[in-house]
């Protein structure tokens, strides 16, 4: 284990997951506290960068996975959401289509470490 790891986990920063568990181009669903709730987060990967955001549509404000931890990418490359459609870059997040168009994910600060997803402390 290496002493970044050490001292985040000294820290109570214990890791999302492992960046293996995301496939490159991929997407995976963790559980973070934030501001003293329990969230489900969407990881997208791209190499070894980590982009998150909260798993809650603008639109209805419901979850955009269609079964627990599945997401559907567009074949444009495109975050769909499983209830309506709307439909997200990757990049900052924004809607770009659907009935949502013009807003955007939470995103929340993550950083890849030793491998490891961890939530951005601060």
């Amino acid at each position: 284990m290496s002493e970044d790891v050490r001292s985040s986990l000294k820290a109570g920063a214990a890791p999302l997951l492992a960046l293996a568990e995301i496939a490159d181009g991929g997407f995976a669903e963790a559980e973070a506290v934030l501001g003293g709730d329990a969230e489900s987060l969407i990881l997208y990967r791209e190499g070894d960068a980590v982009r998150a955001w909260l798993n809650v549509c603008p639109h209805a404000g419901r979850r955009l996975d269609w079964a627990p931890g599945q997401f559907l990418k567009s074949k444009d490359g495109l975050l769909v959401c499983a209830a309506h459609g709307a439909s997200f870059e990757l990049l900052r997040g924004d809607c770009v289509a659907g009935p949502c168009r013009g807003e955007s994910l939470r995103a929340v600060s993550v950083r890849v470490s030793d491998g490891q997803v961890f939530l951005e402390q601060g």
